[in-house]
């Protein structure tokens, strides 16, 4: 197999890096939530509704960044999107009340609908088809990797100068990779605006001609169904974990500040072992699905633990669950991934990855207030019962579609045969 150079990585590595910011950008109020909401009177099911003005602004950000970045290019789009949801979450700093940060959050969740439609495309740009579901794995690993450094990074700031400072550190670093990317973007591969070309080093089978998405497609509908309702786990332990540990376990907010990189953990490793299984899988195979229809029915298995959360008395073990179930969600995003890269047209990368992103915030902007009601109704069992059953509902699906589309396939091919 044809080595590739280490500079051939380093657009991706960049895009690690600014989905890791966007991360931490998100997850600080999610890590200060107990604080914040305490400082401004807010309810938890409040909470969920400026988690959904985030998720809203996400889930209409994410396609039009997509298709914005698939016209225009990376280089630029990026350079607009960081630095306008850089100042948004500055803006965290200086608002207060539900009005307040409601709109601070949509902004933000606006800018960073770029994050995956920029880091898909970037990988499709500039990595052989052999290596993009490590590629992608790369480039999303930010988001999960920012997980897990916002409470280390985080609480020593807040401990130091209180939560609004937590949010002007989002702004400093938001910038300083700016700097970075003026320099990254100048190759000739992240200045091209037009259609991805053949990669050298593509499998000769991934050469051949793939279908243009079309909205009557069931399986562009079962994709966002399985990156929307599967990693819906991911949003509940970020977003629902912290408001837990504080109600129903007594913990303080340094003490939660001093774990929550737990969870998060799974999330990266996720990324990198079902990345890297994936490309091991798929290897030399002239057809992919029986692997990714495997991933996927493995995935719904291993996320019925999740039922038992409020269950577990013991906090070591309850945080080895949480960290379990963001390793399948995370294992979820790279398999849907590279099934939809593999499936339609690479040269809609951008929109591909903003409409699993898109599809998955519309959900979370949905589900985030009813999780927030059961919180303050302290219906624990109810909220990690539910967590379970919506990814159950949305890997069902997707096996069922692609199992129908199969059968289609294969009737086809024999009547072909026939004839």
């Amino acid at each position: 197999m044809p080595s590739t150079p280490w500079r051939h990585w380093v657009p991706a590595v960049s895009m690690l890096l600014v989905s890791l910011i966007s991360y931490i950008d998100r997850n600080t109020l999610a890590l200060l939530a107990p604080t914040i909401l305490r400082d401004n009177q807010l309810s938890a099911e409040q909470y969920g509704w400026i988690i959904s003005s985030f998720s809203i602004a996400y889930m209409l950000g994410n396609p039009l960044w997509g298709r914005w970045l698939d016209r225009w290019g990376v280089r630029v789009g990026m350079f607009v999107a960081v630095a306008f949801w850089t100042l948004s979450s500055t803006a965290h700093a200086f608002v207060s009340g539900f009005l307040g940060f409601a709109v601070a959050r949509a902004a933000l969740g606006f800018g960073e609908g770029a994050t995956f439609p920029g880091g898909l495309r970037t990988v499709v740009q500039t990595l052989p088809d052999r290596l993009r579901s490590r590629g992608v794995a790369l480039a999303y690993s930010g988001g999960s990797l920012g997980a897990v450094l916002t409470p280390l990074i985080v609480t020593p700031i807040y401990q130091a100068y209180g939560w609004r400072a937590a949010f002007l550190f989002t702004g400093f670093a938001g910038a300083l990779w700016l700097a970075s990317w003026l320099l990254i973007s100048r190759r000739p591969e992240l200045r091209a605006t037009h259609p991805v070309p053949v990669q050298p080093g593509t499998h000769a089978l991934s050469t051949a001609p793939r279908p243009a998405m079309k909205w009557t497609d069931p399986r562009l509908w079962s994709f966002m169904a399985s990156y929307a309702l599967g990693c819906l786990p991911l949003a509940f332990v970020l977003y629902e974990a912290p408001i837990y540990f504080v109600r129903a376990l007594g913990k303080s907010q340094v003490e939660i500040g001093h774990v929550l990189w737990i969870p998060p953990l799974g999330w990266e490793c996720g990324y990198f072992l079902w990345g890297w299984f994936a490309d091991r899988l798929r290897r030399n195979r002239p057809d992919p699905m029986p692997v990714y229809r495997a991933l996927t029915l493995a995935a719904l298995l291993m996320t019925l633990p999740l039922a038992l959360g409020a269950r577990i008395q013991s906090f070591p073990v309850l945080l080895f669950l949480l960290f379990w179930t963001m390793f399948v969600a995370g294992g979820n995003v790279i398999v849907a991934i590279s099934y939809a890269t593999h499936t339609f047209t690479t040269a809609n990368a951008g929109l591909i990855a903003g409409l699993g992103a898109g599809s998955w915030s519309a959900f979370v902007a949905l589900s985030m207030p009813w999780f927030g009601r059961l919180m303050d109704a302290r219906s624990w069992e109810a909220a990690f019962v539910g967590a379970t059953l919506v990814p159950l509902v949305g890997y069902s699906c997707w096996l069922w579609v692609n199992r129908a589309s199969n059968d289609a396939a294969l009737a086809a091919h024999g009547q072909h045969k026939v004839g």
